[in-house]
């Protein structure tokens, strides 16, 4: 997509009810998936997926979080909002990747972390905050790449990677442009001019640092791809880096994600 849009109209693109979603690129982006559920410790959450397949003949294990297609699935799914048992069942999944020298693909799309009561009294700040710690040192390549929408600490949970991409028309945030507007001028209905102050889109958070690549979507955005043919671009970003990180001594790989991470506060500081 090569016309210029407003920080707004991409927000709107990443909300789409007829986005891609995770289940989509799974289908079209690895081979012999095998889903698995449940965290061993409370529940299956149906806002993540995750699961063992084929990245172009590279086992991997795949972290999702996943809306829904439907009004019925995304009831089910919870909007993508994953409640703390989602982010266990991922930190699960992705201990036993680093176990079998499995690398991980995390896909984000989700407006935040679900905030229930519930979801507070099972430990919320607890499962995000474990997620990030094993992440930043877990010992196989790990991958992500926004779809959607990317809120929060929701989204950060599953973006701690070697390296970071996301798709032309995704976006990642602090919170919602809504959120935002509420409580910087006490009106949601200023979330357009929110949107493009919080430089949210993928172009800008690029150009910010955070992430290190930005996949062009075809004319319509993703929700537009035809019978898979451009998450067979994906796909092959995807294997590219799987390659280039497999090819780094484990130890380095760590000291590069680590010093990544001490970069984006060193670069907070000096502003």
């Amino acid at each position: 997509m090569s016309e210029k849009r407003s920080a707004w109209e991409i927000v709107q693109t990443a909300r789409d009810p007829k986005r891609t979603t995770a289940q989509y690129m799974i289908k079209y982006i690895f081979d012999d998936f095998m889903e698995m559920h449940g965290d061993k410790l409370f529940a299956d959450d149906a806002a993540v997926i995750g699961g063992i397949g084929y990245l172009d003949g590279i086992p991997v294990t795949v972290v999702g979080q996943e809306k829904g297609a439907d009004l019925r699935e995304k009831v089910t799914r919870n909007f993508g909002c994953a409640n703390p048992e989602g982010y266990r069942k991922s930190l699960r999944l992705m201990r036993q990747a680093e176990k079998f020298h499995r690398p991980v693909i995390c896909i984000v799309d989700t407006q935040g972390a679900f905030c229930g009561i519930g979801a507070e009294e099972r430990g919320m700040g607890e499962a995000l905050a474990r997620n990030l710690l094993e992440l930043s040192r877990l010992k196989t390549p790990v991958i992500g790449l926004f779809i959607g929408e990317g809120g929060s600490g929701g989204a950060i949970a599953l973006a701690v990677a070697d390296r970071l991409a996301m798709l032309e028309n995704a976006v990642y945030s602090i919170l919602s442009p809504e959120g935002f507007s509420s409580i910087l001028w006490k009106d949601s209905s200023q979330a357009a001019e929110a949107a493009e102050l919080m430089r949210m889109t993928a172009a800008e958070v690029k150009e910010l640092g955070f992430i290190d690549d930005v996949i062009p979507e075809p004319e319509g955005g993703a929700q537009s791809d035809d019978k898979g043919k451009f998450a067979r671009i994906v796909k092959k970003y995807l294997a590219d880096a799987v390659r280039e990180l497999q090819k780094e001594p484990i130890d380095k790989l760590l000291e590069k994600r680590y010093e990544k991470i001490r970069s984006f506060g060193q670069d907070a500081v000096k502003e």
